[in-house]
């Protein structure tokens, strides 16, 4: 990890587009057939997420929401927007990766557009999340639109 700045915030070339293999995770979650398959492949997905360092673990970043600690930072390249997140919950840490998934490198257009509900409809993981965790999610994804939005300038 980089340099700490100033306002304790990563350095703005940490933000950058997923690997593939985490869009290769996702789409495995789509075609998982069992809730028990898709919980896996979403714990694994969490392991492929880079941890945030305990630096930058502030409580400014916190997702007001969530049940467990979860952290978010944005940055705006030109009109895209990237997102660097995690949690200390590894089921947690997964659905974020999920969501970076749909949310990663897009326009404020694409992201004030972006439904979660549907979203997780498509991957079969509506019905499956606990009440808490289902607003968790939602905290995230509305943070994630708030600072797309915020950042239009």
């Amino acid at each position: 990890m980089t340099q700490i700045s100033a306002t304790n915030t990563p350095d703005s070339l940490l933000f950058i587009s997923l690997p593939a293999e985490l869009t290769t995770a996702v789409t495995q979650i789509e075609q998982a057939k069992s809730w028990q398959d898709k919980y896996r492949h979403i714990m694994l997905l969490g392991k492929q997420l880079p941890t945030l360092a305990d630096e930058f673990k502030q409580a400014d970043a916190q997702v007001k929401g969530c049940e467990s600690q979860a952290w978010l930072y944005h940055h705006q390249k030109n009109d895209q927007h990237f997102y660097i997140a995690d949690s200390d919950a590894r089921i947690v840490k997964g659905l974020i990766a999920i969501l970076l998934v749909a949310t990663q490198g897009k326009t404020t257009a694409q992201i004030s557009q972006f439904e979660v509900a549907t979203y997780f409809d498509r991957l079969g993981l509506s019905g499956q999340l606990s009440p808490s965790r289902t607003n968790g999610l939602n905290a995230l994804a509305e943070a994630i639109k708030r600072y797309a939005k915020e950042s239009v300038t």
